[in-house]
């Protein structure tokens, strides 16, 4: 019996793939756990939608994160802070700092997990990775002054 994988099922594949089983594996095991469904016409054409739709999905995230990546080039951001002799900051500027400024200068809203960088502890200008999707890193300028 074919049937659709909805979720993954260890020895047989991963979630939407079309496996062939036993009949008496699917009745008794597979679909009283809800773990596939009969491959008929509109599984099939239910399974396809959906890796369409997911397809589409990654498709845009794609384009607004290589979007992002030109966006954060032209942009710098400016801390300012308190310091004191030799340009040393009391404290330091982390990424939460940097986060918090970008959405307040420019509106750009990026979650603070996805900065690249150690605590910056001096004033100067830096340079920030930004994780926007897997293999998709982003440069944000940052310029601390002292206060």
């Amino acid at each position: 019996m074919k049937v659709v994988l909805l979720q993954d099922v260890k020895g047989q594949g991963k979630k939407g793939d079309i496996v062939n089983v036993s009949d008496g594996y699917a009745r008794n095991f597979l679909f009283p756990k809800k773990l596939a469904t009969e491959a008929t016409a509109s599984a099939l054409n239910d399974l396809k939608g959906k890796s369409e739709a997911f397809a589409y999905k990654k498709e845009t995230e794609l384009s607004e994160a290589k979007a992002m990546q030109e966006k954060l080039k032209q942009v710098s951001v400016t801390i300012t802070a308190k310091a004191g002799s030799n340009d040393r900051l009391f404290g330091s500027v982390t990424n939460k700092d940097v986060a918090e400024a970008l959405l307040n200068q420019h509106h750009i809203k990026i979650d603070k997990r996805r900065f690249e960088m150690e605590d910056i502890k001096n004033t100067g200008t830096y340079t920030v990775s930004v994780k926007l999707y897997p293999d998709i890193t982003g440069n944000l300028t940052v310029i601390v002054k002292a206060q």
